[in-house]
C-alpha cells in the first residue's frame, strides 16, 4: 500500500468518526478519532523522515 493510500484511508476513517462525535454525541467515536490522529501523525512523521532521508541520499 502507498502511502498516500495508507493517509486517505485513515482520514476515510477519521471523518467518520468524527461526525458521529461531534453530530450525533458519540463518545465512543471521540475516542477513535484521536487514536486515528494520534496515527496519522505518527505517519506524517514517519513520511517526513522518509521524505529527508531520500532528500539527503542525493
Amino acid at each position: 500500500m502507498s502511502r498516500m493510500d495508507e493517509i486517505k484511508n485513515l482520514t476515510a476513517e477519521l471523518e467518520g468518526d468524527l461526525d458521529k462525535f461531534y453530530n450525533k454525541g458519540n463518545k465512543a467515536a471521540g475516542t477513535r478519532a484521536r487514536k486515528q490522529l494520534q496515527d496519522l501523525k505518527k505517519l506524517s512523521q514517519e513520511i517526513r523522515l522518509e521524505i529527508q532521508d531520500i532528500k539527503n541520499k542525493d
